[in-house]
């Protein structure tokens, strides 16, 4: 089946934690990664989300190491919306 891959940005104001990371992350911008496949019909084509994924640092931060992680795309987003509420 075909994939694609999509690519976003997302900023934190305050520190965040989501499940899998080894310790709070700072405030910042963070790359996050959208992989689909391809559902095909016979006269329609649809995507479905397969995986969702964060890299660690945040942009612009001086880290000689760097990792990305998979994580519940339902979670990032619950961590933004708290984020902004609590701005």
């Amino acid at each position: 089946m075909p994939t694609h891959t999509s690519h976003s940005v997302v900023s934190f104001k305050a520190r965040f934690m989501l499940r899998g990371f080894e310790a709070p992350q700072p405030p910042g911008a963070y790359r996050v990664e959208r992989d689909d496949e391809a559902i095909e019909g016979a006269t329609w084509l649809a995507w479905r989300r397969i995986a969702t994924f964060i890299h660690l640092p945040a942009i612009g931060v001086a880290n000689g190491a760097s990792q990305m992680l998979e994580i519940d795309p339902d979670e990032l987003d619950a961590a933004l919306r708290k984020d902004v509420e609590a701005a």
